[in-house]
């Protein structure tokens, strides 16, 4: 019998654990993937926004900025990758000013006190590669970037860590309501829990509809990503906008946190999920971004994978963090941008929706607000200084593992020791960056599915990668070629 359990252990549902569990609380965190993560909170921008672009009239618009205040002491406490790097709107005409100047309103109402607008020569001097088209941009000094799923993972193991019940491959099918709740899943277990939250981004609207009255739906909304190799990234800065449409902040050009280039998003609305990625769209991102930069700022050349991030777009454009008519069961869904950096303040909402519906809370005075990081940033080491650990023995913690990211098997094995379970090559992948590099991991998957097996003492499937990006990676020339010829 659970005092709350919470749906989907996305970047929501995973900070809303993390916030219950400093409470006398027995909880549980389901998700129907094989690991956290595995939704809109892992294939994204991986940008902590400003907290200018949304309307002060909407949920979203007035969270963004307080939640963004809360990364440096979140990241501080659970190292999992922040950089507060700046970001600048840009804008090439007189229309793109005026649209910048309602930005720049909108984040003063929303409470921000870092923002300003630049002209040409205050631009070319905080971002020398920015286009000598831009006249104008709207700075944010304190926006950034993240890591987002090794930030969901640190909220998740910090949750676990604090006593929080970690239930993966649990999708749930049925939930009725007696005196308590009861959450059938479809393996056929059942849960008993007081409060429900749910979390569960694309199906938000279909778990809701298990329980209770549902004025709303969610759609997914695509978009598709370029990522250049690790080091491009030092090109850029700030994180670049283009000034925004109604359906997204526009094409960016950013550096990761772990200094990839990444070009993107479009935004189209899909009736189904698709997670493939399309040439012609890569192209016209591509060709959108350059406008954005000087030439030879992007190096196309080194492209090393695309991926397409699916939104959780609600029909009422806005996030819906809500009590039902259903006694508490509690909704945090249609979280899309800026999701992740309103993660924090969405949780204390719902932490308080949770005492509006007569949740006692009673401080845990043995909860721990820290996680010791798995990786941390570091530029890659000449190649010559690590080659001859390529080839140690397995068991030897000093191995190189991974050569591309120089990912070592003691880091491996420390992150397969966590308390969050590491079931396949690409949960192993988010928490240590094996098979990121520009390979993709042809060189060291099979070599990290050993010291799976070896940690695990079970064999772990070598399934084509689920996060497939729906383009070979053998014709990662081809579609280099098409993009060259296609975004002139």
């Amino acid at each position: 019998m659970y005092d709350v359990l919470i749906i989907g252990a996305g970047v929501t549902g995973a900070s809303v654990a993390r916030r219950l569990s400093r409470y006398n609380l027995k909880i549980a965190l389901l998700d129907k993937e094989n690991d956290v993560s595995m939704g809109a909170s892992k294939a994204n921008s991986a940008i902590i926004h400003g907290g200018y672009a949304e309307s002060h009239d909407e949920l979203r618009g007035r969270i963004c900025y307080p939640g963004r205040k809360a990364f440096k002491k979140l990241n501080e406490e659970l190292n999992f990758g922040f950089l507060e790097n700046g970001s600048l709107v840009l804008g090439f005409d007189k229309e793109d000013y005026e649209q910048l100047k309602k930005l720049y309103d909108q984040g003063i109402e929303n409470g921000l006190d870092d923002m300003k607008i630049l002209e040409q020569d205050e631009i070319r001097e905080i971002e020398p590669n920015v286009s000598e088209d831009v006249k104008y941009a709207l700075y944010c000094k304190g926006a950034g970037v993240v890591s987002p799923y090794e930030y969901v993972i640190a909220l998740c193991e910090n949750a676990v860590d604090n006593g929080v019940d970690l239930l993966l491959e649990k999708e749930v099918v049925n939930i009725e309501k007696t005196e308590n709740f009861k959450v059938t899943c479809k393996d056929d277990s059942i849960y008993e829990t007081r409060f429900i939250v749910n979390a569960s981004g694309l199906q938000g609207a279909d778990v809701s509809k298990l329980i209770t009255e549902t004025n709303f739906t969610i759609h997914p909304r695509s978009g598709e990503y370029l990522l250049m190799q690790k080091g491009t990234g030092s090109k850029v800065k700030q994180v670049l906008f283009q000034t925004p449409s109604k359906k997204s902040k526009g094409i960016l050009v950013t550096r990761t946190y772990h200094n990839n280039m990444l070009l993107g998003p479009d935004a189209i609305d899909e009736e189904e999920i698709d997670k493939g990625t399309h040439p012609e769209r890569l192209a016209e991102i591509y060709k959108l971004a350059q406008k954005s930069v000087k030439d030879g700022t992007i190096e196309i050349n080194k492209f090393i994978r695309s991926f397409t991030g699916l939104r959780p777009a609600s029909s009422t454009g806005d996030f819906i963090i809500e009590k039902t008519k259903t006694d508490g069961f509690i909704n945090a869904v249609g979280i899309q941008s800026p999701g992740i950096t309103s993660s924090p303040e969405v949780a204390k909402i719902v932490t308080n929706l949770l005492v509006e519906e007569g949740f006692e809370l009673e401080e845990d005075p043995n909860y721990n607000p820290y996680r010791k990081p798995i990786i941390e940033y570091k530029d890659l080491v000449d190649f010559n200084k690590i080659k001859d650990k390529i080839d140690l023995p397995l068991g030897n913690d000093e191995r190189i593992v991974c050569r591309c990211e120089q990912v070592s098997e003691k880091t491996l094995r420390d992150a397969m020791r966590r308390s969050t379970p590491v079931n396949s090559f690409d949960a192993l992948k988010r928490r240590t960056r094996c098979g990121m590099g520009f390979c993709q991991g042809s060189f060291c998957r099979k070599r990290v599915l050993e010291v799976m097996e070896d940690e695990l003492n079970r064999k772990i499937p070598d399934e084509t990668d689920i996060e497939h990006s729906g383009i070979n990676r053998i014709v990662k020339k081809d579609i280099v070629e098409y993009i060259k010829n296609n975004a002139k």
